[in-house]
């Protein structure tokens, strides 16, 4: 004899009534309870499938409350949840420009883009300029091989 086990403790349920939890007995009661009263208040005003139709809308919202899970909340949590990031707290998130890189390197494009890439002002260095090296790297780079290492 098997007997079926949860893989997450958590997710247990107990079943009360008709194989329902306790909170989806209590809300389909209730849905039961607004619908008849519903078809009572209406029967003798409309037609009976205008009636059914009354009852079946005004049984829907209690049922939602007993059935209903998204992302382990019940439907209570969840509109408390939505109310809260939606009306009293938004957040309204912007797409902008973002790159740093650019940021950083805005005047040396701006001036590339416009051509005169033979002026360095004082405050752009010698890593600045594409292809340009250091007056003391190109004398290391002249002549002395002593510190290279031979095989």
């Amino acid at each position: 004899m098997e007997m079926p086990i949860n893989k997450e403790i958590r997710n247990y349920t107990e079943s009360v009534f008709f194989g329902l939890t306790m909170r989806q007995f209590i809300f389909s009661a209730t849905a039961c309870v607004i619908a008849v009263l519903l078809f009572f208040a209406f029967r003798n005003r409309f037609g009976v499938e205008t009636v059914s139709w009354i009852c079946i809308l005004g049984a829907l919202p209690m049922a939602c409350f007993g059935f209903i899970r998204y992302h382990g909340m019940n439907l209570e949590q969840f509109i408390w949840v939505w109310l809260r990031s939606e009306v009293l707290m938004p957040t309204y998130m912007t797409a902008g420009n973002t790159n740093i890189y650019y940021q950083a390197f805005r005047p040396l494009v701006t001036k590339l883009q416009k051509g005169d890439d033979n002026h360095v002002n004082e405050n752009d260095t010698a890593e600045d300029q594409p292809g340009q090296g250091s007056k003391e790297d190109s004398e290391d780079d002249a002549g002395d091989d002593s510190d290279q290492g031979t095989v």
